[in-house]
């Protein structure tokens, strides 16, 4: 009988059916580490009511970006019943769509990542499916670069990125069968999402899925073929004198990323020495992103003794990469994703990269400026590589704003810190033979183009009904001027997406619930003229202007 309640003196009330609930997963639980979690949280009750809710809210839910949650028993979090469903799931699904072919697992060095992907190919080779296993740590694009190259079926990455040491995910990545060919090698887009999703939910429970053997665990060779086709996206016989620091953030991206470095024709990089080695802990950083503040403290410092040109840092996966560039002043300063970005595209173009050049309505709109003035196609998709990937099946590169991107679509249809981090050494390379630098080609971009200044308005939440509430403030109440200036387009991608945008001539500024995290974002642009070549006086005004729109943001969305 549902309803019902057991309540002690001056205690919370408890549901049976929570404590029922509970009780059925814990009996399903392949984990004994997460029984005893579990059991503990049962037999504390009713004072663990309100974690052991938390943990039977609902299943971790199954998105376009594969799972994501915080290493704990339950339905709601990361743990060996729910890969093992989840698993079962995706295989299910895989072969209702006809999919023919290996599915491959890599994973990264988070809690729990190696015994998640060898439990996923245990599941698959149960369905009778082939599972190939990575031969260790590796960063997410190899994994990537693996389901084009080997032509699997599908790909698992166990990987929470530059998520906190708590958490763990699970990515899902298409071949060319199911993807198609602008989506080979990419992550899972809907409808596959909610198909992915369904076939989870008809999972009976863990214990009937059966188990196969370990399946295949794949040689070295396949790293080594990543890294020769790293190598090669770099023209062959270009300037190479280059001093580099780097770090992967405790991370799985450093033995790859030196070894393509060297096989490029670089030196080495000098690597941030305590944290070369991954680990789950990432015991020097407070977040392990390098977008946050002090997480590239250890880098600058390094390449401030190693007299660096460039300094670089890759998120724990590997997928991402931060460049920090020396100031006049001595100092080090990190560039934007969206400086970056158009330095890669700015580069590539010039070396001739034919196809479409690609960004999201986030991102600055540089982008689409420069490829209109150099001829070159361009495209915009909403927020996510899952996206920026599939805007052209002949891309020639793509970015996000937050450091993700995609120069050899081609080799890895995904972001690449690695193949990336190469890129923007080739570039500081090829200035630095000129006597120039990065700094020197923004500057003349800005002088060709306009000052493009871009910054955020982030806004956590306990909540998630805020973030719906300042998006309905900002709806129902939209700015008519920003900076003075008549807001001239209102765009509302609802019902759709929920994201909203704001133009006028010189601003734009697009909102959004953020999809990883309980966050409101909104993305600020203010583009100056550079008049009679004052560069530091169109900065200057764009950096003012930059303040203002963000208070009156703030204001519109009533943060």
């Amino acid at each position: 009988m549902t309803g019902l309640c057991y309540q002690s003196v001056m205690a919370p009330e408890v549901d049976i059916d929570l404590r029922t609930a509970a009780e059925a997963w814990l009996a399903d639980d392949p984990d004994p580490t997460n029984r005893a979690e579990l059991r503990e949280l049962i037999d504390g009750l009713p004072a663990t009511a309100a974690e052991l809710r938390d943990r039977f809210a609902g299943p971790l839910t199954f998105g376009t970006a594969g799972l994501r949650g915080r290493l704990r028993a339950g339905p709601n979090g990361m743990n060996l019943a729910v890969v093992t469903r989840a698993a079962a799931g995706l295989v299910a699904w895989l072969g209702e769509q006809g999919g023919q072919g290996p599915l491959v697992i890599g994973y990264d060095a988070r809690y729990g990542s190696r015994e998640f992907a060898e439990r996923t190919a245990r599941v698959a080779t149960g369905a009778g499916r082939k599972a190939l296993l990575m031969p260790g740590v590796l960063p997410t694009p190899v994994l990537a670069y693996a389901v084009r190259a080997l032509d699997a079926v599908a790909g698992v990455m166990v990987t929470a990125s530059h998520n906190p040491p708590q958490d763990n995910g699970y990515k899902v990545y298409l071949g060319a069968q199911l993807g198609g060919p602008a989506g080979d090698g990419a992550q899972i887009v809907p409808p596959a999402d909610a198909g992915i999703e369904a076939a989870i939910r008809a999972v009976a429970s863990a214990a009937s899925i059966p188990l196969g053997d370990a399946g295949e665990v794949l040689g070295h060779g396949i790293v080594a073929g990543y890294v020769e086709r790293a190598a090669a996206v770099l023209t062959e016989g270009g300037p190479r004198d280059l001093t580099v620091a780097y770090t992967p953030l405790h991370g799985v991206g450093g033995d790859t990323l030196v070894t393509a470095f060297t096989a490029a024709g670089f030196a080495a990089p000098a690597v941030v020495t305590d944290q070369a080695e991954p680990d789950p802990e990432f015991p020097t950083v407070a977040f392990p992103n390098p977008e946050e503040p002090g997480a590239m403290d250890h880098l600058l410092a390094l390449a401030g003794t190693t007299g660096a040109d460039l300094a670089i840092a890759n998120d724990p996966d590997a997928d991402r990469c931060a460049v920090a560039v020396p100031a006049a002043d001595g100092a080090w300063r990190a560039l934007r994703g969206d400086e970056l970005g158009v330095l890669l595209a700015d580069h590539l173009i010039r070396r001739g990269t034919p196809g479409t050049y690609a960004t999201t309505i986030v991102s600055s709109t540089l982008l689409g400026r420069l490829c209109a003035a150099r001829g070159v196609p361009y495209a915009e998709t909403l927020t996510g590589f899952k996206w920026i990937v599939r805007a052209a099946e002949e891309l020639a590169f793509g970015y996000e704003e937050a450091l993700g991107y995609c120069v050899a679509p081609a080799m890895v249809r995904d972001k690449d810190g690695v193949t990336a981090a190469l890129t923007v050494a080739e570039l500081a390379a090829g200035l630095k033979a000129e006597g120039r630098t990065l700094t020197d080609r923004l500057d003349e971009l800005a002088v060709e183009f306009g000052v493009h200044a871009t910054d955020q308005l982030s806004v956590r939440v306990d909540d998630l009904a805020e973030i719906g509430a300042a998006m309905g403030r900002a709806r129902r109440n939209p700015p008519s001027t920003l900076l003075g200036a008549p807001v001239g387009e209102v765009t509302d991608l609802l019902p759709e997406n929920d994201v909203l945008t704001f133009r006028t001539a010189n601003t734009r500024v697009v909102i959004r619930p953020s999809g990883t995290e309980p966050k409101l974002k909104a993305y600020l642009e203010v583009v100056e003229s550079v008049v009679d070549g004052d560069l530091a006086a169109a900065r200057s005004r764009a950096s003012a202007g930059l303040t203002a729109l963000r208070a009156e943001i703030a204001t519109v969305l009533g943060v």
